[in-house]
């Protein structure tokens, strides 16, 4: 009998902004929704087990849109051995990420961008290309 594989492609379907901010990640999520005049709500940790390494529960902020969602992940966490490990680890120097996906396009990156870049406790704003990040895989947390 003839077996066939079936390989499964994840869809990164959403814009990434990376923020450098020594701020906690409740206020972090506060200065976005006053900023952006949203309302990220705290959910349960994502936590994330990996084969190799000790599980990791990362914050997380979230907004359901109408055809989409807003989520804010905190990228430094404390494994469960009690050390230091990142969601996305080639970019320790980044500490939030803004996933945004917005399939009515109504949502603009850009003003993302520059109303979060003009916050003084917002250091840095970067715009990323998730096709190029070798952790993608840990952004996707449906």
């Amino acid at each position: 009998m003839k077996k066939t594989k079936l390989f499964v492609e994840p869809a990164f379907d959403f814009e990434l902004l990376g923020l450098v901010s020594p701020v906690k990640d409740y206020k972090m999520a506060w200065l976005i929704n006053k900023v952006m005049d949203l309302d990220l709500a705290r959910v349960d940790d994502l936590q994330i087990e990996f084969l190799s390494a000790p599980r990791m529960d990362i914050s997380q902020y979230f907004l359901s849109l109408p055809h989409g969602y807003i989520q804010l992940l905190k990228n430094k966490a404390i494994n469960t051995s009690q050390q230091l490990a990142y969601l996305i680890p080639e970019l320790r120097n980044l500490d939030y990420f803004l996933l945004i996906q917005d399939k009515t396009q109504q949502t603009s990156i850009t003003a993302f961008v520059d109303h979060l870049a003009e916050n003084p406790l917002i250091q840095s704003v970067v715009r990323l290309d998730v096709s190029k990040l070798k952790s993608k895989d840990n952004l996707l947390t449906y």
